[in-house]
């Protein structure tokens, strides 16, 4: 049984810990400053809690050591100090941030590290980014690199076709922040909500623009070798227009504190939700022009005995299964790794990355 700490106690912390937990192969604490949060986590002989705030290093480094790994699910702006904490304890560190600037500090510490450090353990980046390097393999020579992932509610009903799924400080930094893309082979940064586009999935018509963060280090595994690279957010057909207008016409992504308590107070939560994954990579086959699509819906859904959203199911499902990899010597164990080079047909395999191939395992459709 392996030791290992959860950083935050939010939705997304509670279900990693209660995965985990449920194996019988790890042992949890899960750390936050707030004891009201921690008190709502679910009760199990494997999960404790520990108050603690990320802001006191000694205390942070304290119930660190002796661990076997911390697994990061506090908002992107504290994610660093957890990292800086990880490496003055010797423990390996895994995130799920995606934020540019947070990745590039990890990185950093991460040089000549005796442990493990594997940021953007999340959806996007994350699961996207091991897709769509799997996707690359198939040829011979790439043009281009297309992401595309979605975390919308099933039943949207309200003008921006939208519910709260996850934290709305890591939603407002997707849409302000600048994004990463490859433009004729060239890394370049491109504004957020611009470039929209349609597509369809199963008959629903889908808009997706650029947002901050998704590519996460592919687009820098891939410099020199594709075309175009970049990602996109989904969303329902609407959502762009009212976001762009907030954002720019009433100045709020200047007032991130107003847009916060906007969103909070009224876009309601939703536990039913779909993650809709959608990847398309085009280059050169055996001298032949030649596409691969990858497509997914998962659903909100049964996991580990609890009703969980999709966005909760995914997220933790990215991270608790590059932590079992990890821990089975499948991923390297010291240093920087990159999502890039943990194979897809491996995660697949793996008794948490199976909730993404829905032949293999059936979730309940939560009512």
């Amino acid at each position: 049984m392996k030791d290992i700490v959860v950083i935050g106690a939010g939705k997304i912390g509670g279900a990693i810990a209660l995965m985990l937990a449920e194996t019988g192969d790890y042992k949890v604490v899960v750390a936050d400053r707030s004891q009201e949060q921690l008190d709502k986590i679910d009760r199990h002989p494997a999960i404790s809690t520990a108050a603690v705030d990320i802001a006191d290093r000694a205390g942070l480094v304290g119930v660190l050591k002796g661990k076997f790994a911390v697994l990061s699910a506090a908002p992107f702006h504290l994610t660093g100090f957890v990292a800086e904490a990880a490496l003055e304890a010797g423990v390996h560190y895994l995130d799920l941030t995606e934020d540019v600037a947070t990745t590039k500090k990890v990185e950093e510490l991460a040089q000549g590290a005796n442990t493990a450090f594997i940021p953007q353990c999340g959806l996007a980046p994350g699961f996207i980014s091991i897709v769509a390097n799997d996707l690359t393999k198939r040829f011979d020579s790439l043009d281009s690199v297309r992401m595309r992932v979605g975390a919308l509610p099933q039943y949207p009903s309200n003008a921006l076709n939208y519910n709260l799924t996850w934290s709305t400080d890591g939603l407002i930094n997707e849409y302000i922040e600048p994004c990463e893309a490859i433009v004729e082979g060239k890394l370049v940064t491109v504004p957020a909500m611009e470039e929209r586009e349609e597509f369809s999935l199963d008959g629903v018509t889908y808009e997706a623009f650029n947002t901050s963060g998704g590519l996460g280090t592919l687009a820098k595994t891939l410099a020199g070798r594709v075309r175009t690279m970049n990602y996109r957010t989904i969303r329902y057909p609407g959502h762009q227009a009212i976001i762009k207008a907030l954002l720019n016409d009433f100045n709020l992504k200047n007032r991130r504190d107003v847009l916060k308590d906007l969103f909070e107070n009224a876009l309601p939560a939703t536990m039913q939700d779909v993650v809709v994954v959608f990847v398309t990579v085009c280059g050169w086959r055996e001298g032949r022009y030649m596409q691969e699509t990858y497509a997914n819906k998962v659903y909100a859904g049964i996991v580990a005995g609890k009703k969980m959203s999709a966005i909760q199911i995914t997220t933790a499902a990215g991270i608790t299964t590059v932590l079992d990899l990890l821990a089975r010597g499948k991923l390297p164990a010291k240093g920087f790794v990159c999502q890039e080079e943990i194979d897809l047909g491996d995660f697949l395999a793996n008794r948490f990355g199976q909730v993404y191939s829905l032949e293999k395992i059936k979730m309940k459709e939560a009512v």
